[in-house]
């Protein structure tokens, strides 16, 4: 069996007196899609902000890549909410804005806007955009430096619902086309399981683990598949029942 690229398991994560994240375990393997899905205040981008080496203050273990989680852009890409791009560059230049000022005419750059359907954009400035637009040029900078891994928070939650599904499509299509392993955060059930081969479903109060379910359909999926809509009652029932224990405590 391949090493994990994500094994963690963190006893406790706090912020001041506030424990919001308590006995959560997981892994992720490589060439996996994995989504974590619960309420607000569960803990779900506090997890991804722990991964890509941007926090480094809880109780407990993480290994990615084999190592402690730390910020390398050329390991682990990230896609915020929102796009974030820098409005004084052009699209070019913040899809290679790792390299500096030289960073829009390297090849790598034209390939991926291609990919992403942005070829004629390249030289816009971000205002210039609309928000799914935007959103592609941000998948392609996170995608730039090669990283095998790429941490998506609530990446299309912005966007219209026929944007939003076209961003699914194309975020399965080019991740599968350069063998990236994706860790997605979302507050959308049905997203989570059309995206993911595993469904991570968290609780709060403080944040633990509800349960997982394991989406064994070959991609590409069909949105009408009823097997989905099976796999999403699943996951749904693990959030109700995780409401529950809430509620009850």
């Amino acid at each position: 069996m391949s090493q994990p690229l994500i094994d963690l398991s963190i006893s406790a994560k706090r912020f001041a007196e506030r424990r919001v994240i308590a006995d959560v375990a997981f892994q992720v393997a490589p060439g996996e899609i994995v989504s974590l899905v619960g309420p607000s205040g569960c803990g779900k981008s506090t997890l991804l902000r722990i991964i890509a080496g941007l926090d480094s203050d809880y109780e407990g273990r993480v290994s990615v890549l084999g190592h402690p989680p730390r910020l390398r852009l050329d390991e682990v890409g990230l896609v915020f909410q929102e796009p974030r791009l820098l409005p004084w560059l052009t699209v070019a230049q913040n899809v290679g804005f790792e390299l500096g000022a030289k960073g829009a005419s390297n090849p790598r750059v034209a390939e991926l806007l291609a990919e992403v359907g942005l070829a004629d954009h390249a030289n816009a400035y971000p205002k210039q955009l609309s928000g799914g637009q935007a959103q592609r040029a941000a998948i392609a900078r996170g995608l730039f430096s090669r990283p095998r891994l790429l941490l998506l928070d609530e990446p299309f939650s912005a966007v219209d619902a026929f944007t939003r599904m076209r961003l699914q499509d194309l975020l399965k299509t080019v991740a599968a086309r350069h063998d990236a392993t994706l860790l997605l955060v979302t507050h959308d059930v049905g997203e989570a399981v059309y995206l993911s081969d595993r469904v991570i479903v968290l609780a709060s109060g403080p944040g633990r683990l509800s349960g997982q379910v394991r989406v064994d359909i070959a991609h590409p999926r069909d949105r009408r598949d009823p097997q989905l809509a099976k796999h999403e009652g699943q996951a749904l029932e693990l959030l109700e029942g995780a409401d529950a224990q809430v509620g009850a405590a």
